[in-house]
């Protein structure tokens, strides 16, 4: 089998009809149907099916697409990073990362970037969990991810620094004007926002986990799909919201409060192939900007 045909067949089942992904690889609809029948040859059974609205995946294909999809994507990565370690013009670098930290800590690494690299264009890819982040990255989506660290992860990962978690209220806010750090039990009649997107911590959200080392359990006034809108609720005075400190930057009237007990989380970019050339550099920009308070020894 060739890479071609599995090409063909993530193209087909992108676009779910042989029309349009022969117009999108510019070929005709005989030649596309002539290759996909010689791939089923091989493999031994079909793996696509026509239904009554488009074209859908056998068992036997649902079973080959995510290898065919991880061999297409690794050879448009192999063109894409020989022509950014040149920095040549037509390079490109495709960032994974989680909605929070791709517009809470990315955009200076990005506009450093088009000074630094202008010939390599970046193409971001943002999720909303961790799981997601993971999941795509393995799929061979994109050539670096920038998140928490991933757990078993079988390619380098590069610890980037810190990310600070912290307490955010109105500037009405009785919090509003205290300078010395606050002790958790002072917050146990306080109402929360919440987000959906909480990591989860020993089998608990990461909101309970903290609240219960203090001796309560929050009390939820409102629960928000992203941590952007939780922060919004929160200065608008819905309640209290913990959230990484750069989601704060930028919202009128979002006031920060020191905690006895300061909350950080590691973030890391990690690969599925050795960080070189562009995907190095873009590493050690995401050190010096994005988390300037350098990498964990």
């Amino acid at each position: 089998m060739s890479l071609r045909q599995m090409e063909y067949l993530v193209a087909v089942v992108e676009e779910e009809s042989f029309t349009r992904a022969a117009e999108g690889l510019n070929v005709t609809q005989s030649a596309l149907s002539h290759q996909i029948k010689a791939l089923e040859r091989e493999v031994g059974g079909a793996l696509l099916e026509r239904r009554t609205r488009g074209i859908g995946l056998t068992p036997m294909g649902r079973a080959f697409l995510p290898h065919a999809e991880l061999a297409v994507r690794s050879a448009q990565q192999a063109r894409r990073a020989a022509k950014a370690a040149a920095g040549a013009a037509g390079g490109e670098l495709h960032i994974a990362s989680l909605h929070a930290l791709a517009v809470g800590v990315l955009p200076p690494v990005f506009a450093r970037w088009r000074t630094a690299f202008p010939a390599v264009r970046l193409h971001l890819h943002e999720y909303s969990t961790t799981e997601e982040l993971r999941d795509h990255m393995e799929r061979g989506v994109a050539d670096i991810a920038v998140g928490p660290r991933p757990d078993g992860w079988p390619g380098p990962v590069v610890s980037l620094g810190d990310e600070e978690i912290t307490l955010i209220t109105s500037a009405g806010d009785p919090l509003a004007g205290r300078t010395d750090p606050v002790p958790l039990s002072e917050l146990a009649d306080r109402d929360w926002v919440r987000c959906a997107l909480e990591p989860v911590i020993h089998g608990q959200r990461w909101l309970d986990w903290v609240c219960a080392q203090g001796g309560f359990t929050p009390r939820t006034a409102v629960w928000t799909e992203h941590s952007s809108t939780a922060v919004r609720m929160a200065v608008a005075g819905v309640g209290l919201v913990t959230a990484p400190v750069h989601m704060a930057r930028g919202v009128p009237g979002a006031v920060v409060v020191p905690v006895d007990r300061p909350w950080r989380r590691e973030q890391t970019a990690f690969s599925r192939v050795e960080l070189t050339g562009a995907a190095a550099g873009f590493v050690d920009l995401c050190r010096e900007l994005a988390f300037p308070g350098g990498a964990r020894a």
